[in-house]
């Protein structure tokens, strides 16, 4: 099958943007692209029901297509909102070409720059001008993620600083740092906010709207000075959260001296968007040689789902919740494993309590996990399938605690030229594929539970 991309105009919006249709104009369910390793993305999406669409639209922002769950007909087109994606200001770009370890990004004599932010992409054994990523300006430039929007039918997002955020900094240097950071996030959504609605009168949808997730000094010598910087936070209108690793303060999240962070976030009832990054150590895979043969399938598959399971239980078990019951948390990736272990968890508690009862010394928490995933715990939509979906929905007890996200610029398109990001197509139809003919659902899950927990409006 040859695939074309045609310039088509479609009325919506007033947004002129491709069809992908075959050279036919058949039906096309799949990715031109495929996936790595040459598998097909017809195969992988070869679940989901057939949506017959008339041609591929990719979801961008003239319309969804009209006999797809996500555009019901003769209803208006949902707010789509994107709680996960990442950029790095220019400032801390220069930060990290100005580095020697890890993370740092390293200029070749040709070619793209090499972002080298895990300690097994800094293997010895690498010539460095292939150690990383390459990273482009879509890292950088709010103008591709704002086109990126554009192209894949999103009205708002939410953007974050990308891991590893400021955990790797000097003590001295992190409050400076943190504030800097901060604010260029900030004046980059009110320059754009302000450039597309000079009068704040439009809504949501139908314009590119940019809030922000700060980011916090977590290596800071004092939490006195993490708090201040939450209460800072709080003044600038465009910061909806922050975002945070699952290191904490260096102990994990488990650690008593996050206490003043856990009440600040608190008292501020702002949300935490908790994110995965130092993954599992190699032994976990099999060693360090089985890790590096697969590349980064292992740490990202597996070690940050699992990554974020165990910090999220470990707060459960050192009663974080009980603590702190309005505490707020978004967990990337559709909260790893923890959907699907709860339940384990939870009975693992259970017979702990009674070994406590008998004479053990480990008490446990007094709120069952799954209260917690009904009371404190949200999932961005970033899961890729229906089975984590749908478990995703069971856990948090309905659909007005998942929220849509994109993890852009990470997971780019597959070849050269192709404007339509896989990783992001894949999400849209797998909530299509899930919620079948619950309209309210998809509104919700892309747009409407954002908009509401964060006060978009």
């Amino acid at each position: 099958m040859k695939l074309d991309h045609q310039d088509r105009v479609l009325k919506g919006l007033g947004c002129i943007s491709p069809l992908l249709t075959d050279s036919n104009n058949c039906n096309i369910i799949g990715h031109p692209a495929g996936l790595e390793r040459g598998i097909p993305a017809q195969q992988l999406l070869s679940t989901y029901h057939p949506l017959n669409w008339a041609t591929l639209s990719y979801y961008s922002s003239f319309s969804f297509p009209s006999n797809s769950v996500l555009h019901p007909p003769n209803m208006p087109r949902p707010l789509v909102v994107d709680v996960h994606t990442h950029v790095y200001p220019p400032s801390y770009m220069a930060m990290l070409r100005a580095r020697k370890t890890v993370p740092y990004i390293h200029d070749p004599a040709s070619g793209e720059p090499r972002l080298i932010i895990l300690s097994s992409d800094d293997d010895p054994s690498i010539p460095i001008d292939e150690r990383g990523r390459p990273v482009d300006t879509s890292y950088s430039d709010i103008s591709a993620k704002l086109s990126f929007m554009q192209q894949h039918g999103i009205d708002c997002s939410v953007i974050s600083l990308a891991n590893p955020w400021l955990d790797f900094l000097d003590p001295v240097e992190a409050q400076r740092w943190a504030e800097r950071i901060n604010n260029d996030l900030h004046e980059t959504c009110a320059k754009n906010n302000k450039s597309t609605d000079p009068d704040n009168t439009l809504p949501l949808q139908g314009r590119s709207t940019l809030f922000a997730f700060a980011t916090l000094p977590l290596s800071a010598p004092s939490a006195d000075i993490i708090v201040n910087e939450i209460k800072r936070l709080k003044t600038l209108p465009y910061i909806r959260g922050v975002i945070m690793g699952t290191s904490g303060l260096g102990n994990g999240l488990d650690d008593e001296q996050l206490g003043p962070v856990w009440a600040a976030l608190e008292e501020t009832q702002f949300l935490l968007f908790l994110h995965p990054h130092y993954g599992l150590p190699h032994e976990a895979f099999g060693g360090a040689e089985v890790t590096k043969r697969y590349g980064h399938v292992l740490p990202l598959a597996l070690g940050f789902p699992l990554e974020t399971t165990i910090a999220v239980t470990r707060m459960l078990l050192s009663r974080v919740f009980d603590k702190f019951p309005r505490l707020q948390i978004l967990l990337a990736h559709s909260g790893g494993t923890l959907p699907f272990l709860a339940g384990r968890i939870e009975s693992c508690i259970m017979h702990e309590r009674k070994f406590v009862e008998n004479g053990g010394g480990v008490p446990g928490p007094q709120r069952s996990i799954w209260d917690v995933l009904k009371t404190n715990i949200f999932l961005d939509a970033v899961v890729y399938g229906t089975a984590g979906l749908k478990a995703a929905v069971a856990a948090g007890g309905g659909t007005d605690r998942l929220m849509f996200g994109t993890d852009h610029p990470f997971f780019p398109p597959l070849n050269e030229g192709e404007k339509e990001w896989i990783s992001v197509t894949t999400n849209y139809k797998a909530i299509d594929a899930t919620f079948q003919e619950e309209k309210e659902a998809v509104a919700a899950v892309l747009g409407g539970n954002a908009a509401r927990i964060l006060k978009l409006e």
